[in-house]
């Protein structure tokens, strides 16, 4: 299955669970969530002697569908950065900052046992729109390294708390990529079996339905 045909699998997926929301859950709202994102790639090398994350941000829009009292789904659609900043030591001395924008569909599990606090786990996918990568040191500027050269299909495991406050609600997330980054010669070289690894800290504002 291709990534596209994936991505849209699982955004028809989302849509049959907003659909049949209507007719079997207790609760559903939806609203806009954005905030700061943490990211690192976790570069397994040798010659790798520093590496730092890349501070960045997310946006878009939630619908949770509270199923019973306490137990719901949570879907989403996310635009997110990722990346991190590598610094390479040996014959040549280069830093290296990966900048990488993804499209991203969560699709989470809540569990809110009492009013204010509410627990989520669950899988995403994201889809790769676009990367930057830039250098510094012998080699300096932007590179062209297109997307081409990375996988661009990314999906994992992410799991967080909230606390709500009426209908703004305050989050931490944490999510843990499964796919490799790299998909060629060119960024195998640079990131190896590198995955995505990122936090997230963010506020949401709840529009309620039913």
């Amino acid at each position: 299955m291709t990534n596209m045909k994936i991505v849209t699998f699982v955004f028809l997926m989302i849509i049959s669970i907003l659909i049949s929301s209507k007719t079997y859950s207790q609760e559903v709202s939806g609203g806009i969530k954005g905030g700061l994102t943490m990211s690192n790639l976790y570069i397994d090398r040798d010659d790798l002697d520093d590496e730092n994350a890349r501070f960045g941000y997310h946006a878009g829009f939630f619908s949770q569908i509270m199923f019973l009292e306490t137990f719901g789904i949570q879907p989403e659609l996310l635009f997110t950065t990722k990346g991190t900043e590598a610094t390479y030591t040996g014959v040549i001395d280069q830093t290296v900052k990966f900048n990488l924008n993804y499209l991203e569909l969560p699709l989470l599990f809540v569990f809110r046992p009492v009013e204010i606090f509410e627990f989520y786990a669950g899988p995403y996918a994201g889809l790769l729109l676009n990367n930057n990568v830039k250098f510094s040191g012998i080699i300096d500027g932007e590179e062209e390294i297109d997307r081409d050269n990375f996988n661009t299909l990314d999906y994992g495991f992410g799991a967080g708390i909230a606390m709500n406050f009426g209908n703004i609600q305050v989050g931490l997330r944490y999510n843990i990529g499964l796919q490799k980054l790299a998909d060629t010669n060119v960024t195998n070289l640079l990131l190896g079996d590198s995955k995505n690894a990122y936090g997230q800290l963010y506020i949401a504002f709840r529009i309620t339905e039913k």
